[in-house]
């Protein structure tokens, strides 16, 4: 599946101190570094509801990006590093980050 049009996803989960300086110090440059590359936020929840299972973290993010692999050279950046760095290090307490392909019915046949 790691076809260069199927999108690809991020699900994040994080516990992040302060919602305003998140926002502002990491939320901002990153959304401003998803529009030249064609990211999208789908889904933001401080409490998403959890159905089943444990969810942990106070911050819940779906992004979509046009590919895995574009999501992987950002995530891989230079550019992207700093902030990396400040979400881990100084913003969050922890949490989550996986990429996921997008799936498309057509590869099962149907």
């Amino acid at each position: 599946m790691n076809d260069v049009k199927t999108p690809a996803y991020f699900v994040v989960q994080l516990e992040i101190k302060n919602q305003d300086e998140y926002i502002q110090r990491y939320g901002m440059p990153v959304l401003a570094m998803f529009e030249s590359i064609g990211a999208e936020v789908l889904a933001l929840s401080p409490a998403p509801k959890v159905l089943e299972g444990e969810w942990g973290g106070n911050w819940t993010v779906v992004i979509r990006f046009p590919s895995k692999n574009v999501a992987e050279e950002w995530y891989n950046s230079t550019e992207y590093q700093p902030l990396k760095a400040l979400r881990m290090n100084e913003l969050t307490e922890g949490g989550s980050v996986v990429l996921v392909e997008g799936f498309d019915p057509a590869a099962l046949g149907i």
